[in-house]
């Protein structure tokens, strides 16, 4: 059995790093003083994609939000499974049920 290599998205990390915060109603500066951070920059490229929290601030942020670091990250599909899921997205769905296959596929894919 061979198991394709996991991929974080990036992009995707950060919008939901950055949904997250805003569904509990923290702002930018919250997350700047919960880390004890001097300026709010790291906080701003985590949601742009740019990177990601170190691992330490990464649990850090999963004990704050109230969500395992798994709902955090989000994974990316590799080439040939995202064609794939595509391609059954578009057999039988509207757009909108097209773009949940495709996320849940890409969390499946980077659960593989």
């Amino acid at each position: 059995m061979q198991k394709t290599f996991p991929i974080i998205d990036l992009i995707a990390t950060g919008q939901n790093i950055m949904r997250l915060r805003k569904e509990r109603g923290l702002s930018v500066r919250d997350l700047q003083a919960y880390f004890g951070f001097e300026q709010p920059q790291a906080i701003y490229k985590w949601q742009q994609g740019q990177s990601l929290p170190t691992v330490d601030n990464l649990y850090a942020l999963s004990i704050l939000l109230e969500v395992t670091v798994d709902e955090i990250l989000v994974g990316s599909i590799p080439r040939q499974q995202k064609n794939k899921y595509e391609q059954q997205a578009k057999a039988c769905c509207s757009s909108h049920i097209q773009k949940n296959i495709l996320y849940f596929g890409a969390v499946q894919g980077a659960a593989a």
